[in-house]
This record gives C-alpha cells, structure tokens and sequence, in this order.
C-alpha cells in the first residue's frame, strides 16, 4: 500500500505495508484465444465456427484436394465376413433348445445383417474403382477424392476401398456423446473431427462433385434430401451427379414417383439422381458423368489447376 504525506507544503511518498493488506503477486492475464472459459463458453462460439471453416480450408489447400465423391450409407452394416460370423456364434450350431425371444430377435437381426453386407463390399469395391481412376488422373491436385462421414459401416467400407486403391481418402468425423471413432483407412492428414453438424455438412457439399448413396437411416436420409434439394434451387454453382445404390432398397422404402404424382416436385426432379445396383455401373456412370461436366479446358486454363471447387454456399 502507499500513502501520501504533506510535508512543508510538498507531497511525498511514504511507503509501507499494512498488516492485513500483503502486496498481491501480479499475474499475466490469459490470451482471449487460450482463455477455455472464453473460447468453449457461448461468446466464443463464433470463433468456434470459423475454425471449422478455416482450418479444414487451410488442409485441403495444404494436401492439394480440389473436390471429392462422397458416400453415404448405414454406419451398422458390416462385412460379409464379420456379419457372417457373428450370425454363426448366435445360431450356435447343434442346439436343439429353441433360443428365447430375445435372442431370436438378434438372430433375425444377424440375418438381416447378413442380406445387407453385401453393401459394405459394393461400396468398398465402388470406392476402389474411383480411388485407382482418380489418383491416375493428371494435374497437380487430388480429383474426386472418396470421402465419407468417417465412422463404420458404408463409410468404413468406402474409406477402406479407396486406401487399398492407394489413394487419399476423406473422412469428415462428427463429435458425439457416444464418440464415433474414426475409421483406420481415413488418410491421417484428411481425418477431421467436427463439433457443428452444420459445418460439416458444408464442408461434405463444399467440395463434392457426386455423391453416392447407399442404403441407411434417418443420417443418409437426411444427407440425401439435403443435397437433392441444393441441387434443385440451384444452390450449388456445379453439377453434382447423385448415384442411388440399392434399387431394391431405395424403391421398398421411398416412392419418388409419389412425390410427382402428388405434384410436390416436377418430374423433371427424378433426373436429378441415378439408380445403380452394381459397382462397375456405377463407377462407369460415375466416371462418365465427371468427365463430362467436371474436367476444365486446360488451354483455357493456361495449364493452370482450378482452385478447390466453386460453390454458392
């Protein structure tokens, strides 16, 4: 502490210590940025959010990836291997009690495994074929790159697809409670982690020239409709080519035609997408259909590589 006494006239300093009143130790404040109570509290919530932006924008520039193909499915379907024989250790081979209900439940559901894996190996083997066609193709960045959501199932699958291909693969993971671990087959420079499910699906529609969709729930819905609807307002200042795998999947439980039929959409809306049942006719529409709307004139580019890709969002 410091008083202030008058003498003759003039002020000086008197300095002392009071009993009770220690001289506090000064401390540097936190910088705004390395403030936690700051940075992951509501008033740093903007700052979150560009960092969602800028951050995987500084990577893709970093790892040359100009645009991508995403695939989109159920994270709960497995390989034909691994459904096969979890089925087998359910059906316990030889009892002759029956299992109780519950355990028949998870039989019919193992089976049902079973019947759907065989999308895990037609997207793992669809993956493949664009990963070996795009990492031949010319150019100094990474074209049409697989990317995936980065959990299990259809994403595992597609990502694995592509890393046997020996290409770059994409996996654009999403903060959980239950904590989606990302897949092992993500190239580890292109495995990101979102908190914002808002900016994650930019960065999915961001750079995406083709999307691929398999069988799923209410995520690959969603994902679906979303795209399908950017596409129809235009939203998108590209091309984006939509591939629906699984006819027989798709047909049981959506009815486009009852969507026209109703007059919500214009049957013109039906070309905006593509059924497809086999990986090699999807990858030749798929390979078709980028050539075609998605290889710049490099005259008139001056030998120059478009930057990553151009978009209205």
């Amino acid at each position: 502490m410091r008083a202030f006494a008058v003498c003759g006239g003039v002020a000086t300093i008197d300095e002392y210590i009071m009993p009770d009143k220690p001289i506090p130790k000064a401390h540097r404040a936190l910088l705004a940025y390395e403030n936690p109570k700051f940075t992951n509290g509501p008033d740093g919530r903007p700052l979150r959010i560009l960092s969602e932006y800028s951050e995987p924008l500084a990577r893709f520039r970093r790892e040359r990836i100009q645009d991508t193909v995403v695939f989109f499915g159920s994270a709960r379907f497995h390989s034909q291997s691994a459904a096969q024989q979890n089925l087998e250790l359910l059906e316990k081979p030889g009892s002759a009690i029956p299992a109780p209900l519950e355990e028949q439940e998870r039989i019919r559901r193992a089976h049902a495994d079973v019947e759907m894996a065989r999308y895990y190996e037609d997207a793992r083997k669809l993956a493949f074929l664009m990963g070996s066609w795009s990492k031949g193709l010319a150019g100094k960045r990474h074209r049409f790159v697989v990317t995936t959501g980065g959990g299990p199932g259809i994403m595992e699958a597609a990502n694995l697809g592509a890393y046997e291909a020996g290409a770059k693969t994409i996996g654009l993971n999403i903060r959980l409670p239950f904590e989606q671990m990302p897949n092992p087959y993500i190239t580890p420079e292109l495995n990101f982690e979102f908190h914002y499910f808002f900016m994650r699906k930019l960065w999915f529609a961001y750079l995406a020239k083709a999307l691929v969709i398999f069988p799923g729930g209410f995520g690959t819905f969603d994902e679906l409709f979303e795209i399908l609807t950017l596409a129809q307002t235009e939203k998108l200042a590209k091309k984006i080519v939509v591939v629906i795998y699984g006819s027989e999947y798709w047909k049981k439980v959506i009815n486009f035609q009852a969507f026209v039929d109703a007059g919500a959409i214009s049957p013109n809306d039906l070309n905006l997408f593509r059924f497809c049942d086999q990986p090699e006719e999807a990858f030749e529409y798929l390979r078709t259909s980028l050539t075609e709307f998605h290889f710049v004139n490099h005259a008139q580019q001056k030998g120059k590589s478009p930057e990553i890709a151009k978009t209205r969002l």
